[in-house]
């Protein structure tokens, strides 16, 4: 057990690990060697930020904590913190039932931990953040909460109303991190199209988007969980004439069914979703979109079903993530409907839409067989240097592999690569000379 020492272990999406990162810097100031996501904690303390979106989340969540209090019992840890979404929603459940948890807080009132360490929090470096990631880009989330009320999703119950940041805060965020060295931004957020209706009465994000893009030393700007409805067409123009933001737009569908949205008050329907997808296509020639998709949601019928694999091979996402309905305490959807698709069909579904989108990404990266794409270098990782191209988002997209023996690539660097091969995922290339 090293004295002083914090370990933090962040579960759940990028949103949670900015959290992480504002908490480490803090911890940091005040004088402590903090590690993090460590596959064995060692330090007298440890903090679990978690998730609590869907049931498998909250599991893995409650497995890290019930994992840490046992090292606490056997002497390996001295105290264990629990803060997050899960926290949040179910802060006197976890109480009663894991009472050797030191102490719980929420996902907004973390600062407290602190102070309950009795140190100070430092308001005036409440932006600074160590990162996690390699030091070359960041996440950059630009609100908290969500207004949209999916029927599905617990989300709102969670984190509330939505919440825009002040667009001076985020540039002036922007600027400092470029002076530590980030040159490529995932913008972030539960609901990024919603940006500053709160704020200034109107969506503001393609403007946000066009003053980070001005920012000196900006290379690369993502953006990360666009909403269909209302869709702000300005920021395809963004998108479109902005060198340095990606053609790249990760927009959670979820369903095409007519019938499927309205039970999830998702407030579009099927033909304006088709309408949605042609309309990017055109406005933004080449753009990479990535979408997620959900099977399984109450009423979902074989023929429900068969629009779903319909609208897959038509719009051919460039990347597409699925997942399977489970019913969320407190939501609309536990309230008003009965889960009535079972799991094996649920899974039997899952299997088929991905096995059809694998087969359209195969297409999608040996289409790029030839060409020559610039690649941003993250790592080296055994006989390959790995980098990804302004298509492709870190952890969650594929990725580029080029070989060590082609010479030596710097971490954070450009490089043109031409792709000389490719498999279902992955794109494999030579740096050219």
């Amino acid at each position: 057990m090293r004295k002083n020492t914090i370990d933090i272990i962040t579960l759940g999406c990028s949103k949670n690990l900015v959290d992480s990162e504002r908490l480490i810097r803090q911890l940091e100031l005040n004088g402590y060697r903090v590690t993090h996501d460590s596959e064995n904690p060692q330090g007298e303390i440890v903090v679990v930020n978690t998730c609590g979106f869907i049931s498998d989340a909250q599991e893995e969540s409650v497995n890290m904590i019930l994992e840490l209090c046992e090292a606490k019992e056997e002497g390996r840890v001295k105290e264990v913190y629990v803060m997050g979404c899960l926290s949040q929603r179910f802060m006197k459940e976890l109480g009663h039932e894991i009472p050797q948890v030191d102490k719980f807080y929420g996902k907004f009132d973390w600062t407290e931990l602190l102070n309950d360490l009795g140190k100070a929090y430092r308001a005036d470096c409440q932006y600074e953040r160590r990162l996690t990631t390699p030091g070359h880009y960041a996440y950059l989330k630009i609100s908290e909460g969500c207004d949209r009320h999916c029927a599905y999703c617990a989300i709102p119950i969670i984190t509330g109303r939505h919440q825009s940041r002040p667009m001076e805060e985020i540039v002036e965020e922007v600027e400092h991190l470029v002076g530590k060295g980030v040159k490529e931004f995932q913008v972030i957020a539960q609901e990024l199209t919603y940006y500053g209706l709160d704020l200034y009465g109107e969506q503001r994000i393609a403007e946000l988007i066009e003053r980070i893009s001005d920012v000196k030393g900006v290379k690369w700007i993502r953006l990360h969980y666009a909403y269909p409805m209302n869709f702000p067409w300005e920021l395809l123009r963004v998108v479109r004439e902005r060198k340095n933001v990606c053609k790249y737009l990760d927009i959670a569908l979820q369903h095409v069914s007519t019938k499927i949205l309205a039970g999830m008050q998702r407030h579009v329907n099927r033909e304006e979703t088709y309408e949605l997808i042609r309309r990017i296509r055109e406005e933004v020639p080449g753009i990479c979109l990535r979408t997620t998709l959900m099977v399984g949601f109450p009423g979902e019928g074989d023929r429900e079903f068969e629009e779903l694999k319909e609208f897959v091979r038509w719009a051919r996402f460039e990347r597409m993530g699925a997942f399977a309905y489970s019913e969320e305490e407190g939501t609309p959807a536990q309230k008003n409907f009965e889960d009535d698709v079972p799991d094996e069909v649920k899974q039997k579904r899952l299997s088929e839409l991905m096995d059809i989108q694998q087969g359209i990404s195969g297409e999608v990266q040996a289409e790029k067989i030839g060409k020559t794409l610039k690649v941003i270098i993250d790592r080296k990782e055994g006989e390959y240097y790995v980098g990804r191209t302004e298509f492709d988002s870190p952890e969650v997209d594929p990725e580029v592999l080029i070989p060590v023996a082609d010479g030596v690539l710097r971490r954070g660097a450009f490089y043109d690569v031409k792709i000389v091969d490719s498999d279902d995922f992955d794109l494999y290339g030579q740096v050219r000379k």
